[in-house]
């Protein structure tokens, strides 16, 4: 779900040198004279307008806003739907799992857990393929992974071994396609991106009404082991949503191609080259961490720091309830098929409500207030698990599950949208970066320490109550931090000392190749882009 704006300084005489001369050269075009369209090499055309922006005269990419977007957008619904959503899905096999390895609940939880983790723990790993391979053979290597995993784990003959297969080789797979196919996702849309990013994030709530019942189909006709291995089946066409992610890509500048045409080194000079081999590789790893995780960010900005440390607890029992929801309804003499029906209904209601949230919080008026409604929803999600310690009844879960989902469409539909604003646009993918980094602990941790708590006490319903204190605080504690800074901020405005408010105008980081898009421009862009002669540029 991740995109980045920034500005990059050039003279407004050097981008219009650039741009007609390239012109001339490729069709005679006159200089000064301005063309209306601009197709890029992937079909991406901009818009009429009296303003022209500077970037697409320079070669950068715009994008479509539409077209083809919109088959990527599926894709990325798709890829959503069967990553983001399918460990929630496990415990429809919890109990299975439990009977064919003799194992506790806490041994048993590691294997959503550790799923769950790698997704988030492989995020910069994830962006150093990008930045190699491009997000269309990304996505496509991470179905492969996720689909290999999941057959593997059909065959497997403990509980270690799944740790492995679902867990470590399905988690990286699931990584590798869901953040590339968000990030594509931000080149093809700019203007409308708040309602693109609205509806990819149903992708989710789509998994969640419907992996459920598919999994209770298979596990009903065919145990556990068919289940994983048709689900790994299915998983793989995650690499048929990649293959419709075409990259946009800047038009080819024409000209003389740089070419060495000296001798080749000589042996002594390619033998010092593979000695340092490894000295590079190393070097060339610890400066993309570098690249794509902003410690600058945690040890500097206040807001950020907040943001990071109450995300990362409300991780420790945000996903855990969902985990253990079937479990809990079957012990308690639910019938499988309804328990899995509760998850169906979850689903649902995300689906139904998290369009209309994305586009009601893009208005102005929330502007500023993001944080707030973002805090309070995490309350309520909270406070609703609370819901399940009054009885395992149908109708009492029902009520869990209905407030459970609005309150977490509104968490997923501004948790993005928050850590936008209160970083600057250049560092948010770095940011992003070392958020998941941080969340992928408690993620890992949480659902194995609610099963130790499960085997001590021999009730799910503790669980729930635990989750509830531990989410709720993780609200409490945002909404109080960003109320004391922003009235520190106040403060030192009226005495005119800079403020821990990001800057959205400062430098953008390097672009990665292939991977930047030029925005279209508002009215305030247009004239600072007249004035200043700057380019704005997207990045991943």
């Amino acid at each position: 779900m991740t995109q980045a704006d920034g500005i990059r300084g050039t003279s407004d005489g050097c981008l219009r040198s650039e741009a007609f001369g390239d012109l001339e050269g490729a069709d005679g075009i006159e200089k000064g004279q301005e063309t209306d369209d601009c197709e890029s090499e992937e079909g991406g055309v901009t818009r009429r307008g009296e303003y022209r922006d500077p970037a697409a005269a320079a070669g950068a990419v715009t994008a479509p806003d539409g077209g083809w977007g919109w088959v990527v957008l599926t894709a990325t619904i798709i890829v959503l739907a069967l990553t983001l959503a399918f460990p929630s899905c496990v415990g429809i096999f919890y109990t299975d799992l439990q009977n064919e390895f003799h194992a506790s609940n806490s041994e048993t939880s590691w294997v959503p857990s550790i799923m769950t983790s790698v997704l988030h723990a492989g995020g910069p790993f994830c962006s150093v393929l990008v930045e190699r391979l491009g997000c269309r053979a990304t996505v496509m290597l991470g179905g492969v992974l996720s689909g290999l995993g999941m057959a593997a784990s059909s065959f497997t003959q403990s509980v270690e071994q799944l740790y492995v297969t679902a867990g470590v080789v399905t988690g990286l797979g699931f990584c590798f396609s869901f953040q590339p196919a968000v990030t594509i996702l931000g080149h093809y849309f700019v203007r409308r991106r708040a309602f693109a990013n609205a509806l990819s994030s149903t992708g989710t709530a789509l998994g969640l009404c419907t992996l459920p019942i598919l999994g209770n189909y298979l596990h009903t006709e065919l145990g556990w082991r068919g289940s994983f291995l048709v689900l790994g089946a299915v998983l793989l066409n995650c690499c048929v949503c990649g293959a419709v992610m075409r990259p946009l890509r800047a038009p080819e500048r024409r000209g003389q191609p740089l070419m060495n045409h000296g001798p080749p080194p000589p042996e002594e000079e390619s033998e010092r080259k593979e000695r340092g081999m490894m000295r590079r590789m190393w070097s060339y790893l610890v400066a993309s961490l570098s690249k794509h995780m902003a410690f600058d960010q945690l040890c500097h900005n206040p807001r950020y720091c907040v943001y990071a440390v109450g995300i990362t607890w409300m991780m420790l029992g945000f996903v855990v309830p969902l985990i253990y929801l079937v479990p809990y309804a079957t012990a308690n003499n639910m019938e499988q098929s309804r328990a899995a029906l509760l998850l169906s209904i979850l689903g649902l209601v995300n689906i139904v409500v998290r369009p209309p949230f994305g586009i009601l919080f893009s208005m102005p008026w929330f502007k500023g207030r993001h944080i707030y409604v973002f805090a309070w929803a995490v309350l309520v999600n909270g406070l609703s698990n609370s819901i399940c310690c009054i009885g395992p009844g149908f109708h009492v879960l029902l009520a869990y599950v209905t407030i459970y989902g609005l309150s977490m469409s509104v968490v997923g539909s501004l948790m993005f949208t928050v850590l936008m604003d209160v970083v600057e646009m250049s560092r948010f993918p770095s940011a992003l970066g070392l958020l998941a980094i941080m969340e992928s602990v408690t993620l890992l941790i949480g659902p194995p320490l609610a099963g130790v708590l499960i085997d001590r006490t021999g009730h799910y319903f503790h669980v729930f109550f635990v989750c509830s204190a531990i989410v709720a605080s993780a609200g409490v504690f945002l909404m109080v931090a960003f109320y004391w800074l922003d009235s520190r901020d106040r403060k030192l405005s009226q005495q005119g000392q800079p403020s821990t408010l990001p800057d959205p105008a400062r430098p953008s980081v390097d672009l990665a190749p292939g991977c930047q898009y030029s925005s279209v421009p508002t009215e305030g862009d247009k004239d600072k882009a007249l004035s200043n002669g700057a380019e704005n540029v997207s990045t991943i």
